[in-house]
């Protein structure tokens, strides 16, 4: 009796550990983490004619200062256009640690303090200033830059403004660019933008 009691025991046993592995390989996956919120056309800064936004898109940017830094496999964007020669753009790079977050932002830090150096090899005769134009306190930080540059062949002056910020293991660069020089720039209305879209990254 003992037997066939120890018997009917494991059996027991077994199709509750049978039942158990079913109802676990059963359970439902964990709900995918929701995708970063980009900025919206009316939160560029203000132009005299309307923003337009494109839909958001994988991998990066095209842009001469940042568009190699940020991995691709990782990061969404999204570009803005007015009817005047202006443009922006927004990348979007989700790291695996905050730590990597904060690698990449120094990165794209350089990139873009390094970059009128790149313009000028690019096409000699350039001329330009870089600048660093301060920090906006939104989460983890957002470091504001600009470059002013003109070449003398064409006699185009154009002028490009960047944001570097970061919210966790979340990273944006946004990118503004028109043609003129620094002088009537939104610089406050950019960094005002660069607050929105830090503080919209999950």
């Amino acid at each position: 009796m003992n037997v066939f009691r120890t018997a009917a025991v494991t059996a027991a046993t077994a199709v509750l550990t049978v039942a158990s592995l079913s109802a676990a390989t059963a359970a439902p996956a964990p709900a995918p983490a929701p995708a970063p919120e980009f900025l919206a056309a009316k939160e560029l800064p203000a132009s005299q004619t309307p923003w337009t936004a494109s839909k958001v898109k994988e991998g990066v940017a095209d842009d001469f200062c940042t568009g190699k830094i940020a991995p691709k496999s990782s990061s969404t964007y999204r570009t803005f256009r007015t009817e005047l020669d202006t443009g922006a753009h927004q990348t979007v790079t989700v790291a695996a640690t905050g730590a990597r977050a904060k690698a990449l932002v120094g990165k794209l830090r350089s990139s873009v303090e390094d970059c009128l150096g790149k313009l000028k090899k690019e096409y000699p005769g350039l001329k330009g200033t870089s600048r660093y134009q301060g920090k906006v306190s939104v989460e983890e930080g957002a470091y504001v830059y600009s470059i002013d540059t003109a070449d003398p062949k064409s006699g185009s002056d154009d002028i490009r403004l960047y944001s570097v910020g970061r919210d966790g293991k979340t990273v944006t660069v946004i990118g503004w660019g028109r043609l003129g020089d620094l002088d009537g720039v939104p610089l406050k209305g950019f960094k005002k933008t660069t607050r929105t879209a830090v503080a919209k990254l999950r």
